[in-house]
């Protein structure tokens, strides 16, 4: 049986995106590993951000929500269940202005949620989606991976690892307006060493 990888992206360009040519070489080589079943998440056909209708529906027991509170909370179902069911994320988001695009961050308020991705425990918070491994390929103009101006890298890290996805590689393709085919060769050789 296939086993599905999710891929995200982030940029809001759709055409002349670099994370978007490196996703497509990166998907490109899992799939020449692997049977995958791939599904695919653009985030320019927008994710809703988190408001109070959300939240309140989101922090009633799933036994007792009304059927507008279910049909707020459709589409972040949706997208749980389709991270729930993939072994592998390509995430390919670029940085913009020192964090992520605001897409992607609606799309991680969207599948953060206790009860289906982690759970509180008197031991602190448990990640729900273990076994799974993410990529990255993490585009820049001029900010650094890997500098103290880098808090795309940590956070990413840091927040699927709270879901439980503590295998997360990336593929640093920064630097972009300073020296692009030298950011572009480095994801590319990175790319090329996935096995």
């Amino acid at each position: 049986m296939s086993k599905q990888l999710l891929r995200i992206d982030a940029s809001m360009r759709s055409n002349g995106s670099v994370s978007r040519q490196l996703a497509d070489q990166l998907v490109s080589k899992l799939t020449s590993q692997q049977d995958y079943i791939v599904k695919n998440r653009d985030l320019t056909d927008s994710i809703p951000f988190v408001n109070e209708g959300w939240i309140n529906a989101n922090f009633t027991d799933p036994s007792e929500r009304t059927a507008e509170q279910r049909s707020i909370l459709a589409l972040s179902d949706g997208l749980v269940e389709e991270l729930k069911d993939s072994s592998v994320l390509v995430i390919a988001t670029p940085i913009y202005n020192f964090g992520v695009p605001a897409a992607f961050k609606a799309w991680i308020d969207m599948i953060a949620r206790a009860r289906e991705t982690f759970r509180y425990t008197e031991n602190g918070p448990v990640g729900l989606l273990e076994g799974k491994k993410a990529y990255v390929v993490i585009t820049s103009a001029g900010t650094q991976l890997g500098t103290e101006m880098d808090f795309v890298t940590p956070w990413l890290k840091h927040v699927l690892g709270f879901i439980g996805i503590k295998e997360v590689e990336i593929i640093d393709s920064s630097g972009l307006m300073m020296d692009e085919a030298a950011a572009i060769n480095r994801a590319e050789t990175s790319i090329q060493a996935v096995a």
